[in-house]
């Protein structure tokens, strides 16, 4: 039996990503959130138009997106409920968030250096794709009280880093899909993925087909 329902969030499942952007005076501020999918070398992010990290992508066109393991829990809840703006919305002063200047201090993570763009890597995590935005989408238009509240944002990946324990042995540009254990969010909670359950007709397609 289904029975209609009308939940205030459609979030089904994705992973959990740390964006970093650059702040004005050149710190780099982190911030997680699970509305991305991806379509070949290009990545969706939908973000409230005016965070912090909005703000930063739009302003230098730079990001990277680092994808924490199902480890790192801990640090990517250090990082919810914190904002870069010290001018927090209405909304984000009920739901409890404060300001935090140093990011990678609250969490405990480590920063290093990218090579194509600005924001700096999160060391930590297994994932760390580097991009720039090529493209910003209004969403939500023709909701009342919703326009230019969120932004869907096209970022161009131009370089991705994977840690050595999740590539693939003899065949360094793939992901070994059963190392890679990503955190993943539905319905703002957190999961991992379970153990791989049968061989997918898809796998018969060779990576590079795609290419």
């Amino acid at each position: 039996m289904h029975q209609t329902i009308s939940p205030a969030i459609l979030y089904w499942g994705t992973p959990v990503i740390i964006i970093s952007t650059t702040n004005e005076d050149g710190t780099t501020n982190l911030a997680p959130m699970s509305s991305a999918w991806w379509l070949r070398q290009r990545c969706m992010l939908g973000l409230a138009s005016q965070s912090q990290t909005t703000r930063n992508l739009q302003r230098t066109k730079q990001c990277v997106l680092n994808m924490p393991s199902d480890s790192m829990v801990t640090q990517v809840n250090a990082l919810a409920k914190t904002s870069g703006r010290q001018d927090l919305s209405p909304f984000k002063k009920a739901a409890g968030y404060e300001y935090v200047k140093d990011k990678f201090g609250r969490a405990k993570l480590t920063p290093m250096g990218s090579e194509m763009v600005t924001p700096l890597r999160v060391q930590e995590c297994p994932v760390q794709m580097e991009a720039e935005l090529v493209q910003v989408n209004e969403m939500n238009c023709g909701e009342e009280g919703m326009g230019g509240f969120f932004l869907g944002l096209e970022v161009k990946i131009l370089k991705v880093h994977g840690e050595e324990s999740i590539v693939q042995i003899g065949a360094s540009d793939r992901i070994d899909v059963d190392r890679w254990k990503p955190l993943m969010m539905s319905f703002q909670q957190f999961y991992g993925l379970s153990g791989r359950l049968q061989p997918s007709r898809l796998a018969e397609i060779d990576e590079e087909h795609y290419r």
